[in-house]
């Protein structure tokens, strides 16, 4: 449990802090889309996206794919078959554009000077942890809707992270999974979100600052995901995939059953996550100002001993190798614990041929 917190505390730090501003894209947009749910998106130029003022990025060329997958995966069929699958909102933005989601103004609250290293150690994290030289991972998450409190910067999120700990002072890391987030989206709906730390020792997320570059013209970073799981009823799950290309060290982000490549955070941005990842966690991650005073639900809102269709999970994990191939994680190097036993538990670890799976979670609002 000690190891499992003291390798963790870093993580949780990394994913918590908002460039400040609005996001920048009208300067760009060739269209508008608005969805069903109220979002609008607005199709800007895939050579004009934020990603590339980043100062790392000058005279970036764009890949447009990956250079090559990892080899491919048997048990998505199985995924498929027991769950159904949830979605994000249909946008099709023209050929040569991507979409942006723009910024709401209601029911938002001011975050921009919320910064992690000025709220350390106020997080959770309960789910499967690796250490191990690891090249990519998929999962598939079980996605819905846990209550966390308003008028606070506080998120829950079922995601993966992936980070390099090579440099002690600070963990390079990339995530992407379901994040409930009320201050940044003015809701309590599932979003679909990417974060990541790079070698500028600055942490962002999606869109909100330069970093990630998207290729997909319809895959949308902060999208509501719909519909989710019901407690003791239908489930809902995605399939993310985040993997180390081969031939250009850029880490990949695909989607969904048909694995579409969405973009990719480019080499250069890191110091030591191009090489490898060194640890990987996939699980609960709640993170904010107020976490540990009022403690939100993780997960499906309820403990993981409740199982099948109650509990949230997260399953299929495989991870891949340096010969970029999908294999099941080491049990002897993986560990499933919760940096807060008496609020949130994982239960029902193990493996199968369709990789390493666990359920997690709890209701929140537990003392300390």
């Amino acid at each position: 449990m000690l190891t499992f917190i003291a390798n963790i505390v870093i993580i949780l730090l990394l994913s918590v802090s908002l460039a400040p501003g609005e996001i920048r894209s009208d300067d760009h947009a060739v269209e508008t889309i608005k969805t069903e749910d109220g979002d609008v998106f607005k199709c800007i130029d895939i050579n004009q996206q934020p990603a590339l003022d980043h100062p790392l990025l000058k005279n970036h060329e764009i890949q447009m794919k990956p250079s090559s997958y990892p080899s491919e995966l048997h048990s998505w069929a199985l995924t498929e078959a027991t769950n159904s699958m949830a979605q994000l909102p249909f946008v099709a933005c023209p050929e040569g554009s991507i979409p942006i989601l723009q910024d709401r103004k209601d029911g938002k609250i001011d975050i921009s000077n919320f910064h992690p290293m000025a709220n350390a150690g106020k997080g959770e994290l309960t789910g499967i942890k690796i250490v191990d030289d690891i090249y990519g991972s998929h999962v598939s998450i079980n996605v819905y809707e846990p209550k966390v409190k308003e008028k606070t910067a506080d998120f829950s999120a079922s995601w993966v992270e992936m980070s390099n700990n090579e440099n002690t002072s600070y963990y390079e890391t990339i995530a992407a999974g379901s994040v409930v987030w009320p201050s940044l989206h003015g809701d309590d709906f599932a979003r679909f979100h990417t974060t990541w730390y790079g070698k500028d020792n600055n942490a962002c997320w999606d869109h909100r600052c330069p970093g990630f570059v998207q290729v997909s013209p319809s895959v949308v970073l902060g999208g509501r995901i719909h519909p989710v799981s019901a407690y003791n009823g239908p489930q809902y799950e995605i399939h993310v995939l985040l993997f180390k290309d081969p031939k250009t060290s850029n880490w990949w982000l695909a989607y969904g059953k048909n694995k579409t490549p969405v973009g990719y955070w480019p080499a250069s941005i890191f110091n030591h996550l191009k090489d490898k990842s060194n640890i990987a966690f996939w699980g609960g991650h709640l993170s904010g100002p107020t976490v540990q005073s009022y403690f939100p639900e993780m997960g499906s809102g309820h403990y993981a001993s409740e199982g099948s269709r109650k509990a949230a999970f997260v399953r299929d994990i495989k991870i891949v190798d340096g010969n970029n191939m999908y294999v099941t994680p080491n049990i002897a190097k993986t560990i499933a614990s919760s940096s807060r036993m008496t609020c949130y538990t994982v239960d029902k670890f193990g493996q199968d041929n369709d990789g390493m799976h666990v359920y997690y979670g709890g209701p929140g609002g537990c003392t300390n």
